[in-house]
């Protein structure tokens, strides 16, 4: 036993000396950690409303005050393979808990308020990039990209928990309601009933071929088994959205380059649909009920153009519209109930009055129903997010404004006002007047690649 000891002493001494003699790797590896914190306080005061349903927007005057709180975290395992993991944890609530606008008020709240406020992980992703050729470009640290360069001609996979409208849709302008509009119908297009859960995010694959100037961008996602619930449906043959966006830049105005994205999506899922519940209930008498006619497999898809236009020449100051349509027939299922959209806004950097910081939005939004689901609304049907219990259909009409003040490098507050004209595409009710305040911070730190 004793022998036995000396050598394996002697081997461990052995080694260690090889070690120590050895040239190790000095590079870290590669990784991002930061977080986000977001408080969001909106008001709106008693508007006209001669009657009001299950999910109409109150008229009565009220208040409500939302926060969320995001880790972000990621690491490069591989010279072209990076993970990352956000956990998170929303709270707090929206107004009238959401209901009564396509256009919602504040694009942080969860829509249904039985979900919780208890942390869960909101993203947990593979992001492979495979070179197509030689020539690279410099990358900046972001909330979900390590830092360093990226080949200019690549092939890049997604796969994991996700957040569709985070790849597809997005705009430098109207993308996030942490630092930039409030509503939800400026975060993405309202007619474009991205996959996800109720708090925004589903499982799936996206794959993205980029050269300069082009890309395209095609994925397919899980659908929730109900309207805005949290669990995703297991059944891929009758349960997928698939989606799929071409993007091309071209220089119209001297170092300015015009962004146009288009795109195109079609999901199943067990849906239900409008003119169906609405035949239904004549026949049976009451009030029409979207879930009855619930189908495996239905059928609902859209198309959407997205511009953004850059005024200046580092681009913080710039223009931008989006354009949605969809089919109409099939009940809205998980972002919001549009089949219809326009939107048309501007962002202005503080440069010239010595605030390069900070931002001005101004935008407007005008949203519709297709016939069949506003006829279902004016029997009486309920959606997941409106139903006024009757309906005098106008366009929902939204103008929104903000000033982001930045006070410090990782600190912004900002006031935004909202007017909504026809909440919940009903003549009969509102105007309504909206007046937030929102508290935000943000830091990230990103290693330089080894």
């Amino acid at each position: 036993m004793k022998r036995t000891g000396i050598v394996t002493v002697s081997v461990v001494l052995a080694l260690s000396a090889d070690c120590a003699a050895m040239e190790l790797p000095t590079a870290p590896i590669p990784y991002l950690v930061g977080g986000q914190a977001t408080v969001v306080w909106q008001y709106h005061s008693t508007f006209h409303s001669p009657y009001q349903g299950t999910n109409s927007l109150r008229p009565q005057a009220e208040d409500r005050i939302s926060d969320t709180y995001t880790l972000y975290t990621g690491v490069r395992l591989l010279p072209w393979l990076d993970v990352y993991a956000d956990p998170e944890m929303i709270r707090g609530g929206g107004i009238s808990d959401a209901l009564g606008l396509a256009g919602f008020t504040n694009g942080e709240v969860i829509r249904n308020p039985d979900v919780g406020t208890s942390p869960y992980l909101a993203r947990f992703f593979l992001r492979a990039t495979v070179p197509l050729g030689d020539e690279t470009e410099a990358v900046e640290t972001g909330l979900t990209q390590i830092s360093g360069t990226r080949p200019t001609r690549r092939l890049t996979v997604w796969f994991g928990i996700l957040d569709a409208n985070g790849i597809f849709d997005t705009n430098r302008y109207a993308n996030n309601a942490r630092t930039q509009f409030l509503n939800w119908a400026l975060i993405t297009d309202p007619a474009y009933d991205f996959n996800a859960d109720t708090r925004g995010y589903t499982r799936g694959l996206a794959a993205e071929w980029a050269i300069p100037d082009v890309a395209v961008r095609a994925g397919v996602f899980q659908m929730p088994k109900v309207a805005n619930g949290l669990n995703l449906d297991a059944d891929l043959l009758h349960s997928h959205g698939t989606q799929i966006e071409a993007e091309a830049q071209r220089e119209l105005w001297s170092e300015r380059p015009s962004m146009l994205r288009t795109f195109f999506y079609a999901n199943q899922a067990n849906m239900g649909n409008y003119r169906d519940a609405i035949n239904l209930a004549h026949m049976q008498g009451g009030v029409p009920d979207i879930t009855a006619t619930r189908q495996r497999g239905a059928l609902k898809y859209g198309f959407g153009l997205n511009l953004e236009q850059p005024l200046t020449v580092d681009g913080e100051t710039g223009l931008f519209a989006r354009l949605g349509w969809n089919d109409g027939a099939t009940e809205s299922f998980a972002f919001t109930e549009a089949e219809r959209s326009a939107s048309i806004g501007a962002q202005i950097s503080g440069g010239p009055w010595q605030r390069p910081a900070d931002r001005i939005g101004i935008a407007c939004v005008a949203n519709e129903l297709g016939n069949a689901h506003a006829d279902y609304l004016g029997d009486g049907g309920l959606g997941f997010v409106l139903g006024d219990s009757r309906l005098n259909r106008r366009p929902e009409i939204i103008t929104e404004s903000y000033y982001a003040l930045q006070l410090l490098s990782w600190f912004a507050v900002s006031v935004d006002y909202q007017f909504i004209d026809n909440p919940g595409y009903n003549r009969d009710r509102g105007p309504v007047s909206v007046l937030s305040l929102r508290g935000h911070i943000e830091g990230v730190a990103s290693s330089p690649p080894g």
